[in-house]
């Protein structure tokens, strides 16, 4: 069976569990053999989008260019695990009209259980004025409208995360079931 190419869009808060949620859901696939690229967006900044700042424009570029790659995997089979803050809206949507199998994934957490779960102190810096632009604090974070997943990671587990996440992959039939059941959650 050929594998068709998809896009899974993780966005929310920085610490709310895009990267945890990401990785072990390529994991999961992988030991299925399916194709998967993750893009992680604080490891894509370094190299596709270095020299970009935090302005709203430079943001909207990065999105913009981790979406170019994304689909240029995805239309080659590659399923593609964006885990980016990307944090405006409109770019978010203009991707998901732009793009094949492109399945948003809210990652939620509330901005108190963020900032506890931030190891690297970022929020705090931000609090203090040490880091500008900081989204949640003094730059927005606008909420996806209609995502096709919302993983409620204050709530659930990574663990039940991943397993909605490829419910919902096997619901669009971008995974087989028999593969699904067969990977240990």
């Amino acid at each position: 069976m050929k594998q068709l190419g998809a896009i899974l869009w993780l966005t929310g808060l920085s610490s709310a569990g895009k990267t945890t949620i990401a990785n072990r859901v390529a994991q999961k696939l992988q030991k299925q053999n399916y194709k998967v690229e993750v893009l992680d967006g604080d490891v894509v900044r370094t190299h596709l989008c270095a020299g970009l700042g935090f302005s709203k424009q430079d943001r909207d570029t990065s999105v913009r260019r981790i979406g170019f790659v994304a689909n240029l995997l995805s239309r080659n089979g590659i399923i593609v695990i964006v885990a980016a803050i990307s944090p405006y809206r409109e770019v978010r949507e203009e991707l998901k009209k732009t793009s094949t199998n492109f399945i948003e994934v809210y990652v939620q957490a509330p901005l108190a259980v963020c900032e506890f779960r931030d190891v690297k102190g970022l929020y705090a810096k931000a609090k203090a004025g040490e880091i500008k632009h900081f989204t949640g604090i003094s730059d927005p974070y606008e909420e996806p409208l209609n995502p096709e997943i919302i993983c409620q990671t204050d709530k659930f587990t990574p663990e039940q995360c991943v397993k909605q996440v490829l419910d919902y992959l096997e619901r669009q039939n971008l995974i087989s079931a028999l593969d699904k059941n067969l990977i240990s959650i």
